[in-house]
């Protein structure tokens, strides 16, 4: 059994590489941050023609076709160089049409996902804490509109189209697929203002149920969020990747007592458990794609293996990019900062890493996916 990417999946990511070292240096996540845009608009047309945004959405609806492995891979370049653009959330949007839409929403929708004119996002909380099936009070009505508020939206400041988890006249929880207008979004302020989250108020708005409506929404819901998972831990392995890298090259560079900083036992120390802490996480995350890519029936465990192991790599390396820099790492000039606030975001995109490894216990325990909750707060204000 190889866990490992085909030659031509290798040369997609090669491509990519190439391509963003071109156009999307660090500066331009940084330009994006100081900005009050929502994303880089240049960049996510680039995407768009490149064929990335629709790298699982069949041909025949405007996408190039690919498979979620090539999608995890292109995820994994755009993190590393902290591109301001909403591929992964966007990508999950159109992944729950692919999954469980009409044939009429599907020939609708995701013509527009490939094009990058339509930009998804999910709407799940309402308040801090915990998103369980009894604390949804949004509701879709009969007459196909949705009342309530969302907050948290990842990358809700650029989406046009939201995947709403509701609620319908009789009670029943239902996914539905809003459209949105600069009305009904407001940017939250958080940690990362290159990939602003967003609050979403919903008064009578057009909606529509995802599908037929007669999936169990909260299981599709937990489907997606583990398909989810995988494309987005590796947005964080390009990201701690880049970090590391970056990191390597200043304690070997950094002088201190007529020596390389690196060259001191407590640094090769902290390298050594950083880059550990990389390749487990690598390791999962090749699991998931290939859990993934096969619909294998393990994939709940992999996402949350993957999602953790992810996360804690990401975090660690851009917290120790700071602290390895010295003073200057504490400053607004270096990139340091860029990095850590990237780690911090995605952290929370999908929930915090304590509601990933409850629900990693759980799969263990039980062999299949749990019915947990899900924690979705905001990131938290920049000081």
């Amino acid at each position: 059994m190889n866990f490992d990417f085909s030659e031509e999946q290798k040369l997609l990511r090669t491509t990519a590489r190439d391509y963003l070292e071109d156009r999307a240096p660090l500066g331009l996540a940084r330009s994006v941050l100081e900005s009050e845009a929502a994303m880089s608009r240049e960049l996510w047309a680039g995407a768009a023609e490149m064929g990335w945004l629709g790298a699982v959405i069949p041909e025949e609806w405007g996408g190039a076709g690919f498979g979620h492995g090539e999608l995890a891979l292109i995820a994994e370049e755009l993190g590393r160089a902290l591109a301001p653009i909403p591929f992964g959330t966007s990508a999950t949007v159109a992944d729950a049409i692919l999954l469980a839409g009409t044939e009429e929403q599907k020939r609708r929708l995701l013509t527009g996902f490939a094009t990058g004119d339509r930009i998804g996002t999910l709407a799940l909380a309402e308040r801090r804490g915990v998103v369980r099936p009894e604390s949804v009070r949004a509701t879709q009505g009969r007459d196909g509109t949705l009342s309530g508020t969302k907050i948290g939206a990842p990358d809700g400041a650029a989406a046009n189209l939201a995947l709403v988890l509701a609620r319908d006249d009789a009670g029943a929880l239902v996914l539905a697929l809003a459209e949105l207008d600069d009305g009904s979004r407001t940017a939250e302020e958080s940690i990362d203002p290159s990939r602003p989250t967003a609050r979403l108020s919903f008064d009578g708005t057009p909606a529509e149920p995802l599908g037929t409506g007669e999936q169990d929404a909260w299981t599709l819901l937990r489907r997606l969020l583990d398909r989810a998972a995988v494309v987005q831990s590796f947005e964080q392995l390009g990201t701690a990747q880049r970090a590391f890298d970056l990191t390597r090259e200043q304690v070997l560079d950094r002088y201190a007592f007529g020596r390389p900083i690196g060259s001191f036992q407590a640094i090769k120390h902290r390298m050594a458990d950083l880059y550990a802490s990389l390749e487990i996480a690598r390791s999962n995350c090749y699991y998931a794609a290939w859990a993934l890519t096969n619909d294998d029936p393990g994939l709940p465990l992999a996402a949350c293996t993957a999602r953790v192991a992810a996360t804690e790599a990401c975090n660690e390396a851009s917290a120790e990019m700071v602290q390895l820099f010295g003073g200057a790492g504490f400053t607004w000039e270096l990139d340091c900062h860029l990095f850590y606030r990237r780690a911090q975001n995605l952290a929370l995109a999908l929930g915090p890493i304590g509601e990933w490894r409850d629900r990693l216990v759980d799969c263990l325990d039980t062999g299949s996916a749990p019915g947990a909750g899900l924690r979705t707060e905001p990131p938290a204000a920049a000081g």
